[in-house]
């Protein structure tokens, strides 16, 4: 059984969107679960709007995302290269072939030519819609001298048709198609055409690619056929839709795979979220990177547009922050902290054990951050209304009274804290509420925090006695 060789072909005029992430997504779980290779090229020949930027962003998404290419920019390959624009040698040879098995042919028409013909057509039917060129070159002598585009010889009697992995059978009569553009003037591929002779000579065997592309895929199957180049499968997936609907946009939710890093996501959290818009394994929603390779398959995704859900993928973000050690947590939360103006490794022993006391209640790196400000930032930053509430009075006093309390506990550990405060409170007739909040607020400057207890560990009795005794 030939291995199978996939690819994913972004044109660097922007972000990856999260679409194009899914894309790549299916296309690298079918490659690491088969044993093949997943192929990165770069559609480039939109010159206008492709830009080095635009490639450094893509590549940087893919590397953050952990789908890492076998073949293709920065990792080379046998098949370089991999940028459309610097393999315009190739398109025109493959252009000769197709003009000499009379599959394609030079068109000479100029664009006056063109405005007439599509004036006669209005003329005729009242409309510019339906417009199709009406094959004026086909039969003219050939002359590559002179200023052509190259044109696909559309068949005009029956049908191209092919088993979609995902759809199933889609069959297009080939009166519909018209004598498409392959070859601009100056020598810059379409996409059916740079598209089709990429897949033949990277000797892609699964096509897997978004459902607009349906349109073009009786194009490339014709161009396949009259080169003699076997046949790739197709896999034409649905589009992602938002809520209400609609074609997904920055309206409706962040669209960029940077803006999920930046927001403080797991690359392996949106992964998760992302496969299942489109496919499913029973009822299973959370999915380690793991068994996504070894459970995708083509039978489960769907034909329907799936409706992107932030809470939904929120709460997956959640499952896998809570899944990650407190070293993989205090790694991954230590450049969010740098942004807030917190300077400390990610490896300091003070992180690794604070880490964890937030994790229940953090859903990205960005919240988690924000739940560790406290530990690291002396005095910390205390909320007006807490202060006013529960810094004053007997409230005051109660601090006062907590830190003489446990300043000589050995060891300074939870447990130990926790038994010299509860005979205290006993002693003494106190209620642990009369003291647990206004402490919670005088050592972190907020309202809600993990245990009093647990803080104390990891606040240390220096900064500790010092919050306390400040109020």
């Amino acid at each position: 059984m030939t291995e199978p060789r996939v690819r994913f072909a972004p044109s660097p005029t922007g972000y990856l969107h999260i679409g194009g992430a899914r894309t790549a997504l299916y296309n690298y779980l079918w490659a690491r679960q088969k044993g093949g290779k997943f192929i990165l090229r770069v559609e480039d020949t939109d010159q206008e709007r492709s830009t080095e930027e635009s490639e450094r962003a893509i590549f940087e998404s893919m590397r953050w995302l952990g789908l890492d290419w076998d073949e293709g920019p920065l990792v080379g390959g046998p098949h370089e290269p991999y940028f459309q624009m610097k393999r315009l040698p190739i398109y025109q040879d493959y252009v000769k072939r197709l003009i000499s098995a009379r599959a394609a042919y030079r068109c000479y028409c100029t664009k006056e030519d063109l405005d007439r013909a599509r004036a006669e057509h209005k003329a005729k039917t009242g409309s510019e819609q339906g417009f199709r060129y009406p094959g004026t070159c086909r039969d003219v002598p050939d002359d590559p001298a002179r200023k052509h585009v190259v044109r696909l010889r559309a068949p005009s009697e029956g049908a191209t048709a092919w088993d979609d992995l995902v759809k199933g059978r889609i069959e297009v009569q080939n009166a519909t198609l018209q004598d498409a553009v392959l070859m601009r003037a100056d020598g810059v591929p379409l996409y059916n055409l740079g598209a089709a002779v990429d897949d033949i000579t990277m000797g892609i065997t699964i096509v897997v690619r978004g459902d607009d592309h349906v349109i073009n895929t009786p194009q490339q199957i014709l161009l396949f056929q009259a080169l003699g180049a076997p046949l790739p499968k197709f896999a034409h997936l649905s589009m992602i839709l938002s809520q209400s609907g609609e074609k997904l946009s920055k309206r409706h939710a962040a669209v960029s795979v940077t803006d999920y890093r930046d927001q403080g996501y797991l690359p392996d959290a949106l992964l998760n979220y992302l496969v299942r818009l489109g496919w499913s394994h029973g009822d299973q929603e959370l999915f380690t990177r793991q068994e996504l390779i070894e459970k995708f398959d083509w039978e489960h995704v769907g034909q329907t547009g799936a409706r992107f859900d932030v809470k939904k993928l929120q709460s997956v973000q959640a499952h896998h922050l809570r899944q990650l050690s407190a070293a993989q947590l205090a790694s991954y939360v230590q450049p969010f902290l740098a942004k807030r103006g917190i300077d400390i490794a990610a490896d300091d022993p003070k992180l690794i054990a604070a880490a964890p006391l937030i994790a229940p209640r953090a859903t990205t790196f960005v919240d988690a951050a924000d739940a560790l400000d406290y530990f690291f930032r002396q005095p910390p930053e205390v909320d007006a209304k807490a202060k006013a509430k529960f810094l004053s009075g007997a409230h005051a006093a109660r601090c006062q009274e907590l830190a003489n309390v446990i300043e000589n506990v050995q060891p300074w550990a939870a447990a130990p804290l926790e038994d010299a405060v509860k005979k205290w409170l006993e002693t003494a007739g106190i209620e642990l509420k009369e003291v647990a909040q206004p402490a919670r607020v005088a050592l972190t400057g907020r309202t809600a925090s993990p245990g009093l207890f647990d803080v104390l560990e990891v606040l240390g009795r220096e900064w500790s006695l010092a919050r306390l005794r400040s109020v």
